[in-house]
């Protein structure tokens, strides 16, 4: 048997706590859906027709993952960091090309989640036809809270809300998705073989909009539970 030796220390194991359980959930990838809700896309200029239209995602590094109670810093090149609320699945079982009906037994829980995202700098690239990854994939900017188990279980409705010192920034309904999480599920796994410890998040409603330093978000999902972030100084 042979010993790996590195240059210089490999990355940790990202891992979220889950609800009822000492064992941690490992984190495999992080993939995001984008205009989810017909609100929102309207307030972001780009409304979406399903008959026509397919969900689109982009990915963050696992490394931009936080726990849900940190302090994370503002982070730089933005002068418009905003907020996005969003309902996270967590994939419990390997799956690849899954149908609908087959999709559900991918589901090991969900969690609640805050995409943060330099919004100044997403646009600029949107509009220039280039990646996102700037806007997007920004340190300390996917936020969990902890996993709550619910095998085999989709989520079709439920009161997602947010809000930033007490005043309510984000509310809606899942049932408002315009994908649903089986639709979700089994396009996604048209692209990638789906592994245990991937996470969904499946996209915000309407109400996006900037934080500053000192700002305290909070947000719930019925049956789901809480989640609270707090923005410190920039580094």
């Amino acid at each position: 048997m042979t010993t790996s030796h590195y240059l210089w220390t490999p990355p940790p194991v990202y891992s979220l706590p889950v609800r009822g359980r000492s064992e941690r959930l490992p984190i495999q990838r992080l993939f995001f859906v984008g205009r989810n809700y017909h609100a929102h896309a309207v307030e972001m200029g780009r409304p979406v027709d399903k008959s026509v239209e397919v969900p689109f995602y982009f990915t963050k590094a696992p490394s931009t993952l936080v726990e849900s109670g940190a302090t994370v810093a503002y982070p730089p090149g933005t002068r418009d960091y905003q907020h996005e609320m969003e309902l996270v699945l967590a994939i419990g079982a390997p799956g690849f090309r899954v149908s609908e009906a087959d999709a559900p037994g991918l589901i090991y829980g969900y969690a609640c989640g805050l995409d943060m995202t330099r919004r100044d700098l997403q646009l600029v690239a949107r509009e220039k036809g280039r990646p996102w990854d700037l806007g997007k994939d920004v340190e300390q900017s996917s936020i969990v809270s902890e996993i709550v188990p619910m095998p085999h279980t989709v989520l079709s409705q439920g009161d997602l809300s947010m809000s930033v010192n007490g005043k309510v920034r984000q509310k809606s309904d899942l049932s408002k998705l315009i994908w649903n999480i089986p639709e979700l599920i089994a396009d996604l796994s048209k692209f990638y073989h789906l592994l245990p410890g991937d996470l969904i998040f499946t996209g915000t409603p309407e109400g996006v909009s900037a934080v500053q330093a000192g700002d305290r978000i909070e947000g719930q999902i019925d049956g789901v539970g809480t989640i609270v972030l707090n923005v410190g100084p920039a580094e």
